[in-house]
């Protein structure tokens, strides 16, 4: 009974953490204006500057604490470790719906591409293509470990979990996150940009970066020498772009 508790939490988990993604897509889409971050102009800029930065440094604060090594042991200590993943998905997923529902509009235009012009389309191509990568990638390192489904099901079939092995395919081969990569283009792929998707933007890709560097520490303990020769090689963040290698 404890199993199937488990893997039915597992599953709540992932549907909140994908409709998260889901919403965070769309809100920055302007395709669909009621749940656009650019809605009209409530607070003064810099108190809605403030707020957005806050919901950012939240949603950042609880990805980078909960993925570290040492507070996942801390957290098994209270909670059976097949759900530790889940419960980072389930946390990660509220705090970004909190971060989208929240966000404050700020106004302002920075740049419009007209629409109906083949810029506005190519962009538009360029949009869905970096959310595509980002969850093609998801299902290259194993959309079902990172999700948190796959640590339930093992266990509900008392198989043991093991670790997923480093492997380097597809755009793996190029980027060495396109995961966030992904994300990072899709962000910033629009035709309208206003002032409010410019700073969702920034906010976003800095965490990006910052998360992405915790991570790397991690990978270099976890892979050592395996790792450390491919990041030599392959770009952390901009495929196609060589490395120097001195």
């Amino acid at each position: 009974m404890k199993k199937v508790l488990m893997f039915s939490y597992s599953i709540i988990a992932y549907i909140i953490g994908f409709a998260s993604l889901l919403l965070w897509i769309v809100s920055v889409s302007h395709l669909v204006p009621e749940i656009s971050i650019d809605q009209p102009q409530r607070m003064a800029f810099f108190p809605a500057l403030l707020k957005n930065l806050s919901l950012v440094a939240l949603f950042g604060l609880q990805h980078s604490i909960m993925a570290r090594k040492s507070f996942k042991s801390f957290l098994t200590k209270y909670i059976p470790r097949p759900i530790e993943r889940s419960t980072f998905v389930l946390i990660s997923g509220l705090l970004l719906i909190l971060l989208v529902n929240q966000w404050e509009p700020m106004g302002g235009l920075v740049w419009e591409v007209t629409s109906g012009s083949v810029l506005f389309y190519v962009i538009y191509v360029l949009f869905f293509t970096g959310w595509a990568i980002l969850f093609i990638s998801s299902f290259l390192i194993n959309h079902f470990d990172l999700f948190g489904l796959r640590q339930t099901y093992l266990e509900l079939q008392n198989k043991p979990y093991t670790k997923l092995k480093f492997k380097v395919f597809s755009f793996y081969k190029h980027v060495r996150h396109p995961l966030y990569f992904g994300g990072i283009l899709g962000l910033w792929a629009t035709p309208t940009m206003t002032m409010t998707h410019l700073i969702f933007a920034i906010a976003l890709t800095s965490y990006f970066v910052i998360g992405t560097l915790f991570e790397e520490r991690d990978l270099k303990k976890e892979f050592g020498e395996l790792y450390k020769s491919y990041q030599a090689k392959t770009p952390m963040l901009i495929p196609f772009i060589k490395r120097n290698k001195s």
